[in-house]
């Protein structure tokens, strides 16, 4: 079961199998999770060029207690394995393969995972420069300082049902989300919100937190520095 709260302040990983040549370079990752208290380890990524993510996640599952949640790129990608599963619809996006098309294609597979399904609206923003979730999707990110189009977007995901709003720069982005859209939407949704993309630092993790966001996702900085996780896991505690 994926439980996310409004009221929640949570630290997930993010792990895209295709950053890892196989699952044993992935041990001092899995050292670094269990030593601390992440919330939510993310598997998936936007483009897999090896075939590491059925192992990532049994991988993840035998090493790790922490609940093994899928961050999906495409239909492919799914694992009875897993815990569960953000099912992610591009709304930001005018692909009707990310808004739909994709999510017709796994419906039979998911059903017969039995993995626990948290319907999500995925909002890309501009982070700086150009993303493999933005070329993949065939899509345009928000403008960043368009806050009022990101706002009515994540309002819109949840009057269409979503359960959370997930607003990402992308992996590897130059900038994280400003503080600004994070506490507008926040403000205006009544659902959890998901923060993620060009987050390196614990002072921006706690401007996150503070901001609004229910879950901060890490994922380029953890691959590039391992030892930050403990201190993103200090403000974690603090919170």
């Amino acid at each position: 079961m994926i439980e996310i709260q409004t009221s929640d302040k949570k630290l997930a990983v993010l792990v895209d199998p295709d950053k890892w040549s196989n699952v044993d370079q992935m041990a001092g990752l899995v050292s670094a999770i269990n030593s601390s208290n992440v919330n939510l380890v993310l598997v998936g990524g936007s483009f897999m060029a090896n075939d590491l993510f059925e192992n990532t996640i049994t991988f993840l599952k035998r090493k790790t207690s922490t609940p093994v949640i899928i961050f999906p790129g495409n239909g492919m990608q799914i694992s009875s394995k897993a815990d569960g599963i953000l099912l992610l619809s591009l709304i930001s996006g005018r692909n009707p393969e990310f808004l739909i098309g994709q999510h017709v294609v796994a419906a039979p597979a998911i059903a017969r995972s039995g993995i626990s399904v948290l319907p999500t609206g995925y909002l890309l923003i501009e982070g700086g420069k150009s993303t493999a979730a933005s070329y993949i999707s065939n899509t345009c990110p928000i403008p960043e300082d368009q806050v009022a189009i990101i706002t009515a977007t994540a309002l819109a995901g949840e009057q269409l049902g979503m359960k959370a709003i997930y607003l990402d720069c992308g992996s590897g982005a130059n900038n994280s989300l400003s503080i600004e859209i994070i506490k507008t939407v926040s403000n205006r949704i009544k659902i959890p919100l998901i923060v993620g993309g060009g987050i390196r630092s614990i002072e921006e993790a706690q401007e996150k937190w503070n901001a609004g966001a229910n879950v901060v996702v890490i994922g380029t900085a953890i691959e590039e520095n391992l030892t930050l996780l403990e201190d993103f896991t200090k403000i974690n505690e603090d919170l």
